[in-house]
């Protein structure tokens, strides 16, 4: 069984396709009525399987905040007339490997099979989703899991920080709880609410699907059915975009530490929005890029201020976000902001060089491929496309819209975007240099 678990590995990792260009994406309908995304790949016995589900942590109710993530965490700890220990071992008998997680906005589940034991695979999966078990040994002990979790992130600067920023930005908003819980409502979830959050969260009308690898269409349309049959039609989830986020100003949280971790944000941009891309090549060049963007060379390479500083579009359902991080001494954290601060308003101002534009551009098209390289990245990325609903087309004409990006369309977008005195700041530590600002005793769960 080792031996052939190691056989699967290998598979897994080479089960890619020629070429990422070459991605043939067959935009089915399954017998009952199922729509779906299929990429055929038989050069390799694999075959992955993604589904996505609208919905996520923001439809936890505030009490039970961290339902859907102890639900996910349970998927598979037994299913059906198996306990446990007698899932994990039809699953490695069956060649088999699920995933089950919770994000705020969606639930994901995944399958990777091979083609020979394919049909036991995809039943296994199929009992997971309509019969998990939710017995009390495996409750209790993910309940603890994730107790531990939180008593962990109550010490941990960056997760306060996270927690904080989040707080303050949605007071008002499932965003603005933690993902994971707080120990009172992690301790409140009961096995009903477990069975009440599978059925609300896992609907077929919310249900995004992707299949790639050695399948035909005819037998992906049959595969869907039968991992759906169990779960109810439900209702489209609805989205209310959230109130303008997040306030300007500084929030700092004492902590005995001896560097000081920022998280700061503001206001982002939708991805349907026409300046969306000009906002993604724009945020690489000023904190996205790794080494070659400007926070890194203003605050790290210069000044050697922090080993790492960064910045990130976030897109949520309901909410659009810039974002970023950064950590260092406590004596130096008010001019790593300072410095942030100024790089805000110099985009803002200045825009990019031909130079910068021409660096993004490369390194944003010609790393698009990486995401191609496995038939489980496809699935995934399949499914990405379609909740965000960016079509068929999306994954050929997506370097298109990079390339056609110019200096012009960033400077106006810049402008648009970044105003250094709408940042949200957020700062857990003992900073040297921001007197004034609010304090806030932290560390509590």
């Amino acid at each position: 069984m080792r031996h052939l678990l190691c056989v699967i590995g290998a598979l897994l990792c080479l089960a890619a396709l020629p070429s990422w260009a070459d991605v043939d994406i067959q935009e089915l309908t399954s017998p009952e009525g199922q729509e779906f995304w299929l990429v055929e790949e038989h050069s390799i016995p694999i075959v992955a399987v993604e589904i996505g589900f609208r919905g996520g942590s923001r439809l936890d109710p505030a009490e039970k905040a961290g339902l859907a993530e102890f639900m996910m965490a349970l998927m598979n700890e037994g299913a059906g007339e198996m306990d446990t220990v007698a899932f994990a071992n039809r699953a490695d008998d069956v060649s088999a490997r699920l995933g089950f997680s919770a994000a705020r906005d969606q639930v994901s589940v995944s399958g990777r099979f091979l083609t020979e034991t394919l049909e036991e695979g995809v039943e296994l999966l199929s009992t997971a989703l309509a019969e998990p078990r939710f017995d009390p040994d495996p409750v209790a002990r993910v309940r603890g899991q994730m107790l531990s979790s939180i008593a962990q992130a109550a010490t941990d600067p960056g997760a306060i920080a996270s927690k904080a920023w989040f707080a303050d930005a949605f007071p008002d908003h499932p965003y603005g709880m933690p993902q994971s819980g707080t120990r009172d409502s992690v301790l409140a979830i009961t096995v009903d609410d477990l069975r009440t959050a599978r059925e609300r969260l896992l609907t077929r009308a919310n249900a995004e699907i992707a299949i790639v690898g050695d399948v035909e269409a005819g037998r992906a349309g049959e595969i869907v059915d039968q991992l759906l049959a169990g779960l109810d039609e439900g209702e489209p989830v609805e989205t209310e975009p959230a109130d303008d986020v997040p306030p300007p100003g500084l929030t700092v949280i004492e902590q005995n530490v001896p560097q000081s971790v920022a998280m700061f944000g503001q206001a982002g941009i939708a991805r349907d929005d026409p300046d969306f891309f000009p906002a993604f090549v724009m945020n690489h060049i000023l904190g996205g890029g790794g080494l070659t963007s400007r926070l890194t060379e203003e605050v790290r390479e210069k000044r050697g201020l922090a080993y790492s500083v960064y910045s990130y579009l976030v897109d949520l359902a309901e909410a659009k976000l810039l974002m970023g991080g950064v950590q260092t001494a406590n004596e130096r954290i008010a001019e790593s902001l300072e410095l942030i601060r100024n790089e805000w308003a110099r985009m803002a101002e200045d825009g990019v060089t031909e130079s910068e534009l021409e660096a993004a551009k490369t390194y944003l098209t010609g790393s698009f491929p990486l995401q191609f390289d496995t038939n489980g990245k496809i699935a995934s990325y399949l499914v990405f496309v379609q909740i965000e609903d960016l079509g068929r087309d999306y994954i050929n004409e997506r370097n298109g819209f990079i390339e056609a990006v110019t200096r012009e369309d960033i400077a106006r977008v810049a402008e648009r975007l970044l105003d250094p005195a709408e940042l949200s700041f957020v700062v857990v530590g003992q900073p040297v240099g921001l007197e004034g600002t609010p304090e806030v005793e932290g560390g509590a769960e």
